[in-house]
């Protein structure tokens, strides 16, 4: 006899580490074709502008230009931690915790009033 349920639990973990594999390795792709794509690019154009004004620097100078613009959306892209949402409670009105008085209720209320309020209404 078999257990088939361990046998499905095996089968379901191994299954989610090799996604978890397959999704850093695609991450990884992602982030060294960002790399060269910036020094290539750049490259190419402080290549030509080095040969319109003949300075052969411009094009070592394109590709680190070009390598630093590519780090940067990286690190904006990938580095950014995701945010776990989570619901917020709402205190009930009055919550001795956020320290509102019947006067700060009655204050609150007028300039939500007051804010959908045309200038008419006060004449």
């Amino acid at each position: 006899m078999s257990d088939y349920g361990s046998e499905a639990t095996t089968r379901a973990q191994k299954q989610a580490a090799a996604q978890g594999r397959a999704q850093g390795l695609e991450t990884g792709w992602t982030v060294f074709s960002y790399l060269l794509a910036g020094m290539a690019a750049y490259g190419i154009i402080g290549w030509l502008l080095g040969r319109a004004v003949h300075a052969p620097l411009l094009f070592p100078l394109g590709m680190l230009l070009g390598l630093g613009i590519s780090i940067g959306y990286i690190i904006h892209r990938f580095g950014r931690q995701q945010r776990i949402t989570q619901p917020r409670v709402m205190p009930p009105r009055g919550h001795a915790a956020e320290g509102h008085t019947a006067k700060g209720h009655a204050a609150e209320d007028h300039a939500a009033k007051g804010a959908a309020a045309t200038e008419g209404d006060y004449r």
